[in-house]
């Protein structure tokens, strides 16, 4: 049994999340609160799995009271967060203070994404509780970064075999990406575009964040943008993103299409186009997160000669998504993220 305790100083929000997380048999929640000194008392005693934790809330906000977890008391941390660019700035930092993962909190008896929001929050929650809390990259405030020292290839290799970079990455993803781009060098020989599962409020404040602790350039990515060395972009949330390989340059296209498609973005569909368009060109990475996207496209990608690496199971907060290309056996490398962007600089000359 995975106990849970939910805190949010809305009295709708406390029994709408709990009431969808307990129509799993194997959830419980045992507690609520409605404030973060309410939470911070009633976490002590049930010792849950798993907290929900709103940001908003009078007396103590979400923000101190997951600081006070986290010190205390680490736990997996799922926050409730509105989909608004506020909403993704105060998300973002509590996913830098150790929250693995966020819903939204607009839930309503009448929406129609309730019955998507009621799996996604059942699934996240089985998800994290299955492992230990550990430290994890965390994504410090952009202003207090200090540029950690590039990684820089081994020796002079001349031109890279391999020129684009497809990431791909879900639930404890922002930590991780940011430890990645914050190591590559300034002269970094390769593009990279990202698949990282986010609603639309979220990729454009990840992109900006990105683009203050990086010395590549990271911009939210638009139908037009060139793909060259040194720029990364992140697929907007709510679509698509593929490469289309021109005669003498890369163009990127964002798309609603398909729009069957479970995840938006998603890290399959990103790979396959990148597969189709450069081929033995790419490198694809794929790194925490829940389920498997991302399987089918590396395995498009192997086909053309690319090359995958997956990030290791103990550096993982849901080792979902890597272990489905390790499990297929097409990772070539299997990484911490650690010592991720001095794997990816090696992998474009391999």
């Amino acid at each position: 049994m995975i106990n849970v305790v939910v805190i949010d100083d809305s009295a709708f929000m406390r029994k709408a999340i709990s009431t969808m997380l307990e129509k799993d048999p194997g959830i419980k929640v045992v507690a609520t609160a409605r404030d973060g000194e309410e939470g911070l008392t009633v976490i002590r005693k049930h010792n849950p799995d798993v907290i929900t934790l709103d940001i908003e809330m009078p007396k103590m906000d979400g923000l101190t009271a997951l600081r006070h977890i986290m010190m205390e008391m680490p736990k997996p941390v799922i926050m409730v967060s509105s989909l608004t660019t506020e909403g993704a700035e105060s998300t973002l930092k509590a996913m830098d203070l150790g929250a693995v993962d966020f819903i939204p909190k607009q839930l309503s008896k009448v929406s129609l994404d309730i019955v998507k929001i009621e799996t996604d929050l059942i699934s996240k929650v089985k998800s994290v509780a299955r492992r230990r809390m550990r430290p994890v990259p965390r994504m410090r405030p952009a202003s207090t970064v200090a540029r950690r020292p590039a990684v820089t290839p081994r020796g002079n290799r001349g031109r890279p075999k391999r020129d684009v970079v497809m990431i791909g990455v879900s639930t404890g993803g922002p930590p991780a990406v940011q430890k990645i781009l914050s190591s590559l060098p300034k002269d970094f020989p390769a593009g990279i575009v990202i698949a990282q599962h986010m609603p639309k409020a979220f990729t454009g404040p990840f992109a900006n964040r990105l683009n203050s602790v990086s010395q590549l350039t990271v911009k939210e990515a638009e139908t037009g943008d060139r793909l060259v060395p040194g720029c990364v972009f992140v697929a907007p949330g709510g679509s698509h993103l593929i490469i289309d390989q021109k005669i003498s340059r890369i163009e990127l296209i964002v798309t609603p299409e398909p729009s069957e498609s479970l995840y938006k973005p998603s890290a399959n569909v990103l790979a396959t186009s990148v597969a189709n368009a450069v081929g033995r060109r790419a490198l694809g990475v794929i790194l925490t997160g829940m389920g498997n996207d991302g399987r089918d496209g590396i395995r498009d990608l192997k086909s053309k000669g690319g090359r995958a690496i997956a990030q290791s199971d103990s550096s993982c907060v849901v080792y979902g998504m890597p272990k489905a290309i390790v499990d297929d056996g097409l990772a070539d490398e299997i990484v911490d993220i650690d010592d991720m962007a001095e794997a990816i600089i090696n992998n474009l000359y391999l």
